[in-house]
């Protein structure tokens, strides 16, 4: 079946059928603010357990969404939950348009900024991992995270947000997606509007918006013992997720949507709410 044809399918199903088809890896929630609180538990209680154990295990962590991390900060300071036993693996970040450096971290965009006033800003500082185990992809460490990851007894879980064709981190449509590794890349333009758009203060600013950017490989990602991923429509007027959210769910694995090569993973779970997961108007 040609893709334009599943995507009708797809769209033309109830929510109760899309639920049934996607055999427990689609998980709908009332409201975003169910959404994000199951987002930050499931995190913490992933954190609560590597506390309790005798070794550092390693997490793929995304910037956004960023609504999950007021809540996680405060999860962790009431139950006063050490991460020293935890490692992040950040997603990515933007890159210099014109060399391989990343932003500034005083740039609004970049997610290296971002995460402090998120998160770790309003962690008790006791409670707080070891710098060194706070990692970013860089051009300096990209050819050695593989190995980082290897020799840190691979990743946990892969948190993530699924992008509206489909890429998890900024792993975009392309030949071979599947088996990708970290690196940088152009970042296409239904990415680069997509999130000028999105993003609060921007206002739309294709012109300077970052041209590339640079990732965890899906490699990494699928490798993850569990992946945990969600996407949403942020408010009620702005309605890009419903069909990225069901391809995610039932379309067939192909590189020209990356997040589909993770439903045949052993231990997935897509997260979002009934609004995003609702059929959209026209199935055009």
């Amino acid at each position: 079946m040609k893709r334009s044809e599943e995507v009708r399918r797809i769209l033309s199903l109830s929510t109760e059928e899309l639920l049934r088809e996607a055999h427990g890896q689609l998980k709908l929630f009332e409201t975003l603010d169910e959404v994000y609180d199951f987002l930050a538990e499931e995190m913490v209680q992933e954190f609560a357990k590597a506390s309790a154990g005798d070794r550092i295990v390693s997490f793929i962590m995304p910037v956004g969404p960023t609504q999950p991390y007021r809540m996680m900060a405060e999860k962790i300071n009431y139950r006063s939950l050490s991460l020293k036993n935890v490692r992040f693996f950040f997603m990515d970040e933007y890159v210099d348009d014109e060399k391989d450096e990343l932003i500034p971290m005083t740039n609004p965009l970049s997610f290296r900024g971002q995460i402090g006033p998120l998160l770790f800003n309003r962690i008790r500082p006791e409670l707080l991992m070891p710098k060194e185990q706070i990692i970013f992809p860089t051009p300096q460490n990209i050819h050695d995270l593989p190995k980082m990851i290897e020799d840190a007894d691979g990743i946990e879980v892969c948190y993530g947000g699924i992008g509206i064709h489909g890429h998890v981190a900024f792993n975009e449509p392309a030949p071979g997606v599947k088996d990708s590794d970290p690196r940088i890349l152009e970042i296409n333009d239904f990415t680069r509007t997509i999130d000028s758009t999105r993003h609060s203060g921007v206002g739309g600013n294709l012109e300077n918006f970052p041209k590339r950017a640079i990732t965890m490989g899906m490699k990494q990602c699928l490798a993850a013992r569990r992946m945990l991923l969600m996407t949403r429509n942020e408010t009620p007027t702005f309605l890009w997720a419903n069909t990225i959210l069901r391809i995610s769910a039932l379309g067939q694995p192909g590189d020209d949507y990356p997040v589909t090569h993770a439903r045949h993973h052993k231990n997935l779970l897509i997260v979002s709410d009934y609004a995003t997961a609702a059929r959209p108007k026209y199935n055009i």
